[in-house]
């Protein structure tokens, strides 16, 4: 009896015998060496990026934090409690902040720029964020999460994206001109 009872007669298919051989021998190669056998083409996976994640605690509620964040009369407020504008010579260009979706805002004198991806009122913020400094085109992904801690509200905090070797700079400058000021704002 033929390998190809039972089965259309394709010239060059092959048998089922070939079949499974193939995948015992596809197997026995992901047991000697699964890096090579499920390789990556060279660039395509960063193992190297850089995040920052933060969390930091503050004594008003969520809407209170929320408000502070996405009005621009207040953000001018922290960006003057920061005292960026003398240290960055920012100059007195005042805070401008979109309150929709895929909106803009424009911050610390025109130095941070971006575009709101997610607005959740009282709960998230995600920006698309950049600093004047990076190349054209360059965006970071700023996500401040809004959690309810005892009365009071803690901000999760994850940036992404952003070019390599930023990550120490922009961890204390979240700390210096972001968290702190508006620490004090709050209070």
């Amino acid at each position: 009896m033929s390998e190809r009872t039972n089965m259309t007669e394709t010239p060059n298919a092959p048998t089922r015998r070939q079949l499974v051989s193939g995948a015992l021998i596809a197997c026995g190669s992901l047991a000697i060496d699964p890096t090579k056998a499920l390789a990556q083409p060279a660039g395509e996976i960063s193992h190297s990026a850089e995040s920052i994640h933060q969390e930091v605690t503050f004594k008003a509620s969520r809407a209170r934090v929320y408000e502070a964040l996405t009005e621009a009369r207040q953000f001018d407020e922290v960006v003057r409690l920061s005292g960026a504008t003398q240290s960055m010579h920012l100059g007195d260009k005042p805070a401008e902040i979109s309150r929709e979706v895929g909106g803009a805002f424009t911050l610390f004198g025109g130095h941070i720029t971006g575009r709101h991806v997610e607005l959740v009122p009282n709960g998230r913020i995600v920006q698309a964020w950049r600093t004047g400094s990076w190349s054209p085109g360059v965006y970071s992904i700023a996500k401040f999460e809004l959690v309810d801690q005892g009365s009071g509200t803690r901000i999760v905090f994850d940036h992404t994206g952003f070019p390599g070797g930023e990550a120490e700079s922009l961890a204390s400058g979240w700390k210096a001109n972001y968290w702190e000021p508006l620490a004090k704002l709050l209070a």
